[in-house]
């Protein structure tokens, strides 16, 4: 008799982002993405496809009230994923360090990366239109797979090195902030909207 066990799993968390209107969500996105010439100044610079407040908006939360509901939404879902990952927070919690827009035109990519300092990251989307692009998860252990085997075309998600989910308008996907991840090309003519966000121990 053998048995086997899943060991080291990589847990992604997937819901809907209750209260809040998407058609607004995105109205505001598209405002504050043609008012923020900062932002647009940097994309232009560092040669960023589309648009994203990363680099020139901190404070999105005090500036429009949508982003408030966003975040008091955000926080019971950030604490529900913690609670399932079992950590230990001690007399500290899980709050946001930083919450962003991205805009991708067709032909937009952004590369993998992670998110260093941060616990928690992740991302809810606001304009999902046909054939745009997934988010493509990288498994983590890749690089130590030296001599592995490709898997076969049918393999299950927890064991295949790359997983692509394709999220709805309105869900809120989230993870470990330490998953590397990136979003392939947009092959999609109208643009890809997302709002994605970084959570610290604090």
């Amino acid at each position: 008799m053998s048995t086997i066990k899943d060991l080291f799993v990589t847990p992604i968390y997937q819901a809907k982002l209750e209260n809040i209107d998407p058609a607004e969500l995105e109205q505001s996105c598209l405002v504050i993405a043609e008012d923020d010439m900062a932002g647009q100044d940097w994309c232009e610079t560092h040669a960023f496809p589309g648009y994203t407040s990363y680099a020139s908006l901190t404070d999105l939360p005090w500036r429009f009230p949508i982003f408030k509901d966003i975040v008091t939404t955000l926080d019971a879902h950030v604490a529900k994923f913690a609670k399932s990952l079992h950590f230990d927070l001690g007399d500290r919690a899980l709050v946001l360090e930083d919450i962003w827009i991205n805009i991708l035109p067709e032909g937009g990519i952004h590369t993998a990366h992670i998110h260093p300092h941060s616990v928690i990251s992740g991302t809810t989307y606001v304009a999902m239109p046909e054939g745009t692009s997934a988010i493509k998860f990288e498994d983590p252990r890749l690089a130590m797979m030296m001599a592995a085997p490709p898997r076969i075309a049918d393999a299950p998600d927890h064991l295949r090195p790359f997983v692509y989910l394709q999220p709805q308008v309105g869900d809120v996907l989230l993870w470990e902030s330490w998953l590397r991840h990136e979003v392939p090309m947009n092959m999609a003519e109208d643009e890809r909207i997302s709002v994605s966000f970084n959570y610290k121990w604090a």
